[in-house]
C-alpha cells in the first residue's frame, strides 16, 4: 500500500501542548484550533526536517469488538507502534512520573483521566517514537469524542481510521464471556456464539478462547461484565463515538469494516480491504 504522506506541520508538538494544558476554556481551545487547522491547510510549510512518517491509523470500535487484537496484529505486520492510550496511563500509574500521583488519586476516585492529561503522554509518546525513527502508529480506541479528534489532528496527520463494526447481539454475548485468570491476568472467553442469519444479515459464528488447564479453575469475570452495563456501555458508546465517525467521514479517512466473525474469518478480510498481503508486508518489511 502506498505511504500516504504525511502533511508537515509548522507548529511544534510541544507548542501545541503548552496552549492545551493551559488554563484556556474548551472552547477557546477548539476556535484557536480551528483557525490554526485552516491555516495549516492552506499554508502548509515543507520546510519543517520531520520525517513523514509511513502508517498514521486510527482504530474504532465499541467496547468488546476486539480493536486491540487487529491492532496489535497489524503493528505487528507493519512493524510499527500499537498505542493504546490505557496502556500510557497505567504506564504513567506505574512509574514515578510527574503526573502518577495525580493519575492515582483519578482513578482511586473512579472520575475520567482529561483530554489534557491523555494528550500530554500522547505527546511525549509520539515525539519519543518519532526521534527513535518510528515510521508511524496505530491509536487504538482513541480519540472517543469531537474534541480529541481536533486536538490530534494538530498533533497529527492521520490517514486512515478504521472502524470495526459487529452486530450488537454478538457484541453483548462476547462482553458475557469474557473471562480472566486471576493468577496470570490473561484474558480468555467462554462464549461460543453462533447467530443465526437474520434481517439480511449472514450468520456469524465464533469459537471461545478458552484457558489452558492451569488457568481454567483460577477464572474470574469483571465485575462490570453483566448485560445491563454491557448494553449500557455500547449505548454511551453509540452516543459519543456517532460524533467522531461522522468527524473523519467528512474528512473522507474513515474506512467502517463489518467483522464477518472471530479472527480466523475477520484478518484476511481485513488485510484484503487495506489493500495489504500478509507475505508482501514482511517483504518489504525486509526490504
Amino acid at each position: 500500500m502506498a505511504a500516504i504522506t504525511r502533511l508537515l506541520k509548522p507548529s511544534p508538538l510541544s507548542l501545541l501542548f503548552k496552549q492545551s494544558l493551559s488554563t484556556t476554556t474548551t472552547a477557546a481551545i477548539v476556535s484557536d484550533i480551528e483557525s490554526h487547522h485552516h491555516h495549516h491547510h492552506l499554508t502548509p510549510n515543507f520546510s519543517d526536517p520531520k520525517p513523514s512518517r509511513n502508517f498514521q491509523w486510527v482504530f474504532l470500535g465499541c467496547p468488546g469488538v476486539g480493536k486491540g487484537t487487529y491492532a496489535s496484529r497489524l503493528s505487528n505486520l507493519l512493524g510499527v507502534p500499537h498505542i493504546a492510550t490505557g496502556d500510557l496511563v497505567r504506564e504513567e500509574l506505574s512509574s514515578s512520573g510527574p503526573l502518577s500521583r495525580q493519575l492515582t488519586e483519578i482513578v482511586n476516585q473512579g472520575k475520567l483521566v482529561s483530554d489534557e492529561i491523555i494528550f500530554n503522554l500522547l505527546s511525549k509518546r509520539l515525539e519519543a517514537g518519532e526521534s527513535k525513527g518510528e515510521s508511524g502508529f496505530i491509536l487504538d480506541g482513541f480519540p472517543r469524542t469531537i474534541r480529541q479528534a481536533e486536538i490530534l489532528d494538530e498533533v497529527a496527520e492521520i490517514d486512515l481510521v478504521v472502524n470495526l463494526k459487529l452486530r450488537e447481539d454478538v457484541l453483548v454475548e462476547k462482553c458475557l464471556g469474557r473471562r480472566i485468570c486471576s493468577q496470570c491476568g490473561k484474558g480468555f472467553n467462554v462464549a461460543s456464539i453462533n447467530a443465526k442469519a437474520e434481517n439480511g444479515r449472514p450468520g456469524m459464528s465464533m469459537d471461545p478462547l478458552l484457558p489452558p488447564q492451569h488457568c481454567a479453575s483460577k477464572l474470574i469475570t469483571r465485575a462490570d461484565d453483566t448485560e445491563h452495563v454491557v448494553k449500557e456501555r455500547l449505548r454511551v458508546y453509540y452516543e459519543k463515538s456517532q460524533p467522531v465517525e461522522d468527524f473523519y467521514k467528512s474528512q473522507g479517512k474513515l474506512m467502517e469494516f463489518d467483522l464477518p466473525g472471530g479472527i480466523p474469518e475477520s484478518w484476511p478480510k481485513l488485510l484484503e480491504a487495506l489493500n495489504l498481503d500478509d507475505s508482501e508486508v514482511k517483504r518489504s518489511a525486509v526490504a
